[in-house]
C-alpha cells in the first residue's frame, strides 16, 4: 500500500506539474471561444488526452506491480519492468505524458502548449539519454542490454512476421 501512496504523491507533483500547473499557467485564459465547428474540432484534443492519462496510468501500476517500486527516480522499480507497454516502446509513460501535452495544445488551440509539449519531450530525451538509459544498464546490466536491443526507444516495433 505504501507503495501505491508514494506512486500517487509522485504523479500529483513531477507529471502532475508538466501536464496540469504548468500548461494551466501557459494557457491561462485560452479557453477556446470559438464557433461550434472549432470548438468541436478542439475537443479532439482530450482523445490524446484520455490516451495518455490511460498510458501513465498502466505504466504506473506496472512499476508497482512488476518492478516493485514508484516511477519517482529517487524510488525506482527493484526490478526492470518488461510487461505491458514497455514489452513494445522503453518510454511508454514519457510518450504518454507527451500525448497529454499534445491533446492540451488541440484542445485549447495553443501554440504554446505545443511548443512547450516539443520540449518536454526533448529535456525526457536527453534524461533518457544521459542518466536513465546508463543507470538501468548499471542496475540491470546485460538483462536491460539486451532488454534494449528488443525494444526501441520511442517508436514501437511490429511484431508480425
Amino acid at each position: 500500500m505504501w507503495i501505491f501512496i508514494k506512486t500517487v504523491i509522485f504523479t500529483i507533483l513531477l507529471p502532475g506539474s508538466v501536464t496540469v500547473y504548468i500548461p494551466y499557467w501557459l494557457i491561462l485564459g485560452s479557453w477556446p471561444n470559438r464557433s461550434t465547428g472549432i470548438w468541436l474540432m478542439s475537443m479532439t484534443g482530450l482523445i490524446p488526452i484520455l490516451l495518455g492519462v490511460l498510458i501513465y496510468l498502466w505504466c504506473a501500476w506496472d512499476f508497482i506491480a512488476a518492478g516493485k517500486g514508484t516511477p519517482a527516480p529517487i524510488d525506482p522499480p527493484r526490478n526492470l519492468v518488461a510487461r505491458g507497454l514497455y514489452r513494445h516502446m522503453r518510454n511508454p509513460m514519457y510518450a504518454g505524458i507527451t500525448l497529454i501535452l499534445i491533446g492540451e495544445s488541440v484542445l485549447f488551440g495553443s501554440v504554446n502548449m505545443l511548443f512547450y509539449a516539443y520540449g518536454v519531450f526533448l529535456l525526457f530525451n536527453i534524461f533518457i539519454v544521459f542518466y536513465e538509459e546508463p543507470a538501468l544498464k548499471r542496475k540491470f546490466g546485460e538483462r536491460y542490454g539486451d532488454y534494449c536491443e528488443m525494444v526501441p526507444r520511442w517508436v514501437p516495433k511490429s511484431h508480425r512476421s
